[in-house]
Formats: C-alpha cells, sequence, structure tokens
C-alpha cells in the first residue's frame, strides 16, 4: 500500500497517537528503529520539537533510561516493537515490575491481523504478548482503531499516578493524517 492510499484508508493515525501521548505530559521518547509504527510514528516524533527523541541501542536500555527521567519529575515512553518486549522482558520484571516503576511502552504488533484478538494472532511472538503482560502484572491496553486512541493519556497518567509499568499494544502500523 502506498502513502497516498495509506493516508485514505487509516484507521490508525499516528498524529492522535502523538496528541494523545503529549496530552500526557510525555517529553522524552526512547526507541530503536521500528518498522511497525515508523511512517506513521517515529519519523513524525523525531521532527516534532515538542517531544524529544532518544534512539537506543538494545531496547531493554530504555527502561533504565525511563526509570530514571522519572526520578526528575520527566515522562518518557518507550516506543518498541513486541520483539523487543520479549527482548527486554528481565529489564522489565526487575525495574519496572519490582521497583515498581512507571514504565509506559507503546508495542508494536508486528504482523498481527487487525480483525483478530492478539491472542488469537497467526504469530506465536504476538499471541503470546498478553499473557506475558497478565502474568507479570502489566496493565495493557489494545490500540488498533482511532477511537482506541482514548484509552493513551489514561494510561500513562495511572501508571505515573501508581508508579506502575503499562503497556500500550499497537494492533495495527499507525497511518499518517
Amino acid at each position: 500500500m502506498d502513502a497516498k492510499t495509506d493516508q485514505h484508508t487509516v484507521a490508525l493515525n499516528g498524529s492522535k497517537i502523538i496528541a494523545a501521548i503529549k496530552a500526557a505530559g510525555v517529553e522524552f521518547v526512547l526507541s530503536v528503529p521500528d518498522i511497525h509504527t515508523s511512517h506513521g510514528l517515529l519519523r513524525p516524533i523525531a521532527k516534532d520539537p515538542e517531544l524529544r527523541l532518544v534512539r537506543v541501542c538494545k531496547e531493554d536500555e530504555c527502561i533504565g533510561i525511563a526509570s530514571g527521567l522519572s526520578y526528575s519529575d520527566k515522562r518518557a515512553l518507550i516506543l518498541i516493537q513486541y520483539t523487543g518486549f520479549l527482548d527486554s522482558l528481565n529489564a522489565i520484571r526487575a525495574v519496572a515490575v519490582e521497583y515498581k516503576q512507571p514504565i509506559c511502552m507503546m508495542v508494536g504488533l508486528l504482523g498481527h491481523e487487525p480483525e483478530r484478538k492478539p491472542a488469537q494472532s497467526g504469530r506465536y511472538g504476538v499471541r503470546i504478548i498478553e499473557p506475558i503482560c497478565e502474568a507479570m502484572g502489566i496493565e495493557h491496553v489494545l490500540v488498533s482503531e482511532d477511537p482506541d486512541v482514548a484509552k493513551i493519556a489514561p494510561a500513562i497518567d495511572t501508571a505515573y499516578a501508581q508508579s506502575k509499568p503499562v503497556a500500550m499494544l499497537i494492533g495495527r502500523r499507525p497511518g499518517t493524517s
């Protein structure tokens, strides 16, 4: 699908997600390159003067950085793909869960079939994300369509108010407006 077609058929608008991130007071976005969210989120975030993009080499580095920023009263959002989430589980377990840090993760579900629930995905990695979040006690919300964007700011606010992690699962590739 080319960018022109994508603009007319988008069911999840990246600019609305970015607006929700800003509405939640997020100043820093921590990320590695992510093909699932790059076009609709990562590139526009990189150009946005109100957000500071911090590029890291490995996803688990984001966990410690986000925790440190929270001690400076700065809100951060980690933008990663589900494979990076899986690779970072030990850091998430230790810092976010056991030390009860407000780690906000926006997790791209690359390859997820938007018409299915993640637990019913044909991709094993996508299928296990929600059960892992549940086993670790990480609240999570699925963001697959524009109306779901309304879940983002409250999820981030709750994570910071209650000092606990949250995962926002991006169920389809965000498009541009």
